[in-house]
């Protein structure tokens, strides 16, 4: 597990240091993020519309860009699915 929890940090990392705020994602870097690293789990990743709702479901203060905290719910909602523990 200490793996996946390194990799995750490490993409979240990358994905937001690439424009803007290096401790935040913009909706270009979470989609770019979304479609690079989470295919198969979200779909439609490269449809602006799904990137949109989705984010706007974990942006918890409205600022249009993602802390760490706030991915890491999309994480969690993603682990809880694909484990069959979700809605």
């Amino acid at each position: 597990m200490e793996a996946a929890i390194t990799t995750i940090v490490s993409q979240f990392q990358v994905h937001a240091g690439s424009e803007g705020c290096s401790s935040t994602l913009s909706k270009d870097e979470f989609q770019q993020l979304v479609a690079s690293q989470l295919p198969n789990l979200v779909k439609n990743a490269s449809d602006p519309g799904v990137i949109d709702q989705l984010m706007s479901s974990i942006d918890e203060n409205n600022d249009g860009e993602l802390t760490f905290s706030e991915f890491w719910q999309l994480i969690g909602k993603l682990a809880s699915k694909q484990g069959g523990y979700g809605q």
